[in-house]
């Protein structure tokens, strides 16, 4: 007999990324998300801790956006649809699987001024001279932020990179994880940018935002 009650039933496919381990994309009444053992990766909490953050930026300021860490795109989908930001986004991943499933099972690919770079952030960064108004630092595997993102080099190259009174967005940590890291890390950054730090963001997540001097 069929089941009356199958469509309200979640849809959930696993997929084994290239360097995120096993991810889930779940699928409820045409709604996607993405999601990690520990954290969501895509169009959940992580879409509203970006809006929290993008929603006190003038993007009407900014002439181009990086974005380091693509995960399914949905600071895409927010930028274009819910901030109607329709200029040039580059973004920067590096795993292979997470490009495929932002432009194929999120529609991305459709984005005629999005331009995806198969890279590590940390080489792109290191070896670009092309400067932003808005940086958006979103890089994690898991629920955990690489440890070079916390560092003077990394820091040094991201001011590089931004435009004077230009701003940055990282999202920096989940439940208090990193916070021997980036106490010194936002010490060393007073001299370069202007900073607000906003915790529990969605109730885990701290967010920085930073305004080049």
């Amino acid at each position: 007999m069929k089941n009356l009650f199958s469509h309200l039933i979640p849809t959930i496919k696993k997929i084994q990324t290239e360097k995120n381990g096993i991810l889930e994309l779940t699928s409820y009444f045409g709604n996607k998300k993405l999601n990690s053992q520990n954290a969501n990766y895509s169009y959940g909490s992580l879409q509203r801790i970006l809006n929290f953050a993008l929603v006190k930026i003038n993007l009407s300021q900014v002439e181009h956006i990086l974005l380091l860490g693509l995960g399914g795109g949905c600071v895409i989908h927010s930028l274009r649809k819910k901030f109607h930001y329709q200029k040039n986004i580059t973004a920067i991943e590096f795993d292979n699987t997470l490009i495929e499933i932002a432009l194929n099972e999120f529609q991305l690919a459709s984005d005629k001024n999005l331009k995806v770079n198969y890279c590590d952030a940390s080489d792109y960064i290191s070896n670009s001279k092309e400067v932003f108004g808005l940086i958006i630092i979103d890089l994690f595997i898991d629920d955990c932020v690489p440890d070079f993102c916390f560092t003077n080099q990394f820091w040094m190259e991201i001011s590089n990179r931004t435009l004077e009174k230009g701003i940055v967005i990282f999202n920096a940590e989940v439940s208090g994880k990193n916070y021997n890291k980036l106490t010194p890390m936002v010490d060393s950054l007073k001299n370069k940018f202007s900073l607000k730090i906003f915790d529990l963001v969605e109730g885990v997540n701290t967010v920085l935002i930073a305004e080049k001097l």
